[in-house]
């Protein structure tokens, strides 16, 4: 649940903030919408994140952030972006870089090395900040996390220092002592927002030490900033780093339950070492497994880091819609017409799991068939997550009462291609061998894919014709209206990407149905249904003349303006009229 938290922050002692976070641009800002501006990798990780490794890598320079968006900003579609690469810091090696590794040692007891390198022909100096704080739960009122008590992270008279919090228990946080002149000293805040600086305002609950604090206290060596009693909601131990050109140092941290401690006579540097050098022996011998086919070393390592990005983009997400639609009690009143706002009627949303994200910088929110075609090289890996994260979205507590899938945050009500059939019949196969498969999972799937289909045949089929539309439903964005939106004028457009999805989800649907039927014969009523279906759809799109979506004369499928009593084809060639060619299926003449 994210209660409590860990991420470095970095400082080359030029940048006028620390860096503690990726940098991109927004969607006016970069000539080819939202672009990250940073340079970073995801290694390594195994499904459980028992072991995982990502890279970094700093400018020695001052952070180009408006030189990003200003040379962004100036160039045109037709243009290559400007990268941070172009602006020429890294040239000469002259970049950290900065290795972390976590690497747990039980369930609540992870290890976390962080390898800094300094590639530059010369000496530099880095701060290196590891951060804990707790994720605010306590400042909005009497909502669903609202804590009985307020969680505290402190150091104790004897040094140690103990994170504590109701729903979670207390956690030592653990550094390796270096030198008094490199650290690490420890400084102490609260995760609470800024309203002078923000709003000029006081805090409301007269807070003094607040969650930049610690960039005051570093960057403009402000030391009163930081709470000089040595408590808070969020705690750092910084570090304070001279590197000779090529040199690395590896800091060590650990964060553990205190009965945890080990027994070993080992020191604090050799027992985290080696919990690391186990897991990863671990890592490396399950990939070994799942990539054995692989025999190209490359290869296997650019599949393995493709795995690692997928596994590193989980993300706990928490959105109570109808706490959001009220408003939080104890902060200002939402703005008139707030509650009427989007997604208002999913009143019954309710979002508190973990969710493999679209991607962790641009797209950090869970999107329906994002997370339906992720979820097919997931089962690979992780076929019990694979199929947790299907049913998930099929609960009811996410689906709508009418069958709806939401689609994405920004509006639960858009429309985007249903391949949540298409994703669970193939997670089914993959996750095992034909009679050893899952077919519960399989089943309890199905009952709530039969709403949802129902739902799209009585929404987005509005002449009854089997010819569908409506919502971002293709795969390359091209499309002269916005097909989430009512068309200007009245009209109606007949898509041929929807037309195919359905047709695909038909065949999906008839393909489980068999599969369930071999042992429950019920469903050989069900198959056949989406047989009929299947067949209906396929006579509609391809009618000749004005009603259907192929143009002979073309070889292609076009969608379809309809305007009164007129009908245009929009000829584009586009992905849009080849889906049609992936609504297919093989059955097996025995079943």
């Amino acid at each position: 649940q994210s209660l409590l938290c860990f991420a470095p922050a970095l400082w080359n002692g030029k940048d006028p903030i620390l860096k503690e976070r990726l940098f991109g641009l927004t969607n006016r800002e970069g000539n080819h919408g939202e672009d990250v501006k940073e340079s970073y990798h995801y290694l390594a990780s195994t499904p459980t994140h028992s072991y995982a490794r990502a890279l970094y890598r700093y400018p020695q320079q001052v952070f180009p952030y408006e030189e990003l968006r200003k040379q962004n900003k100036a160039r045109g579609y037709g243009d290559p972006e400007f990268e941070l690469e172009d602006t020429g810091l890294f040239d000469d090696g002259r970049y950290f870089s900065m290795e972390v590794e976590y690497a747990k040692a039980s369930a609540e007891d992870t290890v976390i090395r962080l390898h800094l390198t300094n590639h530059g022909p010369e000496s530099a100096s880095l701060h290196v900040l590891a951060q804990w704080w707790f994720r605010n739960t306590w400042a909005w009122g009497k909502t669903f996390e609202h804590p009985v008590k307020r969680p505290e992270i402190q150091r104790l008279p004897d040094g140690q220092v103990v994170a504590d919090c109701a729903g979670l228990g207390s956690y030592h946080l653990e550094t390796e002592l270096r030198s008094p002149s490199e650290g690490p000293t420890w400084l102490f805040t609260e995760n609470e927002t800024n309203t002078e600086l923000l709003y000029g305002t006081a805090h409301p609950q007269n807070i003094l030490h607040v969650k930049d604090a610690f960039h005051r206290c570093v960057v403009n060596g402000r030391i009163e900033a930081v709470n000089p009693e040595e408590s808070g909601t969020k705690t750092a131990a910084w570090f304070r780093l001279d590197l000779e050109p090529g040199e690395t140092q590896i800091l060590r941290l650990r964060m553990r339950p205190p009965g945890s401690a080990s027994t070993s006579t080992s020191s604090f540097q050799d027992e985290c070492d080696s919990i690391v050098r186990e897991r990863r022996r671990e890592h490396d011998e399950f990939y070994s497994v799942v990539l054995a086919a692989q025999k190209d070393p490359e290869a296997r390592r650019v599949a393995e880091q493709a795995y690692a990005g997928l596994l590193w983009s989980k993300q706990f997400y928490h959105y109570i819609l109808e706490e959001w639609l009220k408003g939080d009690p104890s902060q200002p009143l939402p703005p008139p017409g707030h509650a009427t706002h989007r997604n208002e009627d999913w009143h019954h949303f309710f979002a508190h799991d973990i969710f493999s994200m679209p991607d962790s910088w641009e797209y950090p929110w869970f999107a329906a068939w994002d997370l339906a075609f992720h979820m097919v090289p997931m089962a690979d890996i992780d076929p019990d997550f694979a199929k947790q994260q299907l049913l998930l979205l099929l609960r009811e507590w996410y689906l709508h009462p009418n069958g709806q899938l939401p689609a994405y945050e920004w509006n639960f009500n858009d429309v985007n291609p249903p391949v949540h059939a298409w994703s669970v019949w193939r997670v089914y196969k993959i996750s095992g061998e034909p009679g050893r498969r899952d077919t519960e999972f399989l089943e309890r799937a199905f009952q709530k894919l039969l709403m949802n289909f129902t739902w799209w045949v009585n929404r987005k089929d509005p002449q009854g014709n089997h010819i569908f539309s409506g919502g971002f439903l293709g795969l390359d964005n091209i499309g002269v209206f916005d097909r989430s939106k009512p068309l200007p004028g009245g009209g109606q457009l007949e898509q041929a990407d929807a037309t195919a999805w359905m047709a695909s989800y038909c065949l999906n649907m008839l393909s489980m149905a068999m599969e369930l039927a071999q042992t429950r014969p019920a469903y050989e009523d069900i198959a056949s249904k989406f047989f009929e279906h299947f067949v209906a759809i396929s006579d509609a799109i391809l009618e000749m003349g004005e009603n259907g979506l192929w143009n002979e004369a073309d070889g292609f499928y076009y969608d379809l303006l309809r305007i009164k009593d007129e009908s245009t084809p929009m000829r584009i060639r586009s992905m849009v009229g080849l889906l049609p060619l992936c609504a297919v299926a093989v059955l097996d003449q025995e079943q």
